[in-house]
């Protein structure tokens, strides 16, 4: 695993179109793996993962105190696109797209004690799911249909405060069982 992360960490797949900065978190005894977008552009100057208001609000979605969330022997936080895409109109660009089919397959089999992983946002769904659904809500409102391997999730970014209003279920229904299910995988 050691190697493949000072691999990861070197990649310059993307040097052509960013300013590569690959972050990813991850031991082979971890338990949950979180799969996310990409690194943000406080994550890419800090270098820690979910390191700013979006990982705040996952980690209370988990459960989760920093102490486990930023231990790679417990989980592995792993990106769609390593490095921080850049900004678009209406927020940062969608993940690079050399970065999961580069990188994923070799992480993953390093992972034998993973139990659960998270899909954070609708690149990390429609990579892994078979069917994903219609919509990132029709996906998520049906986790368990993707349960005990996967467990769908809205970015939890402060901009997604509107969804949220728009969808109680998703803190009434989805945050108990996501807690549920984190907590088995970590026992």
């Amino acid at each position: 695993m050691k190697n493949l992360l000072l691999e990861i960490r070197s990649c310059r797949l993307c040097k052509k179109y960013l300013d590569p900065r690959p972050v990813v978190q991850a031991a082979s005894e971890a338990r949950i793996a979180i799969v996310g977008q990409a690194p943000g552009r406080k994550v890419h100057e800090s270098g820690i993962p979910w390191d700013d208001a979006s990982g705040r609000n996952l980690r209370s979605w988990l459960g989760m105190d920093e102490g486990v969330f930023y231990d790679p022997a417990k989980v592995a936080l792993i990106p769609m696109g390593f490095c921080y895409p850049g900004k678009g109109k209406s927020g940062d660009l969608p993940p690079r797209t050399e970065c999961a089919p580069a990188w994923h397959a070799s992480l993953f089999e390093k992972l034998p004690e993973l139990r659960l992983t998270i899909l954070v946002g609708r690149y990390a769904q429609d990579y892994y799911l078979d069917d994903p659904g219609e919509t990132l809500t029709e996906t998520v409102r049906n986790y368990g249909k993707c349960l005990p391997a996967y467990f769908p999730l809205v970015h939890p970014s402060p901009r997604n405060g509107i969804w949220m209003k728009k969808n109680p279920w998703f803190g009434l229904e989805v945050l108990p069982a996501l807690k549920t299910a984190v907590a088995e995988a970590l026992s």
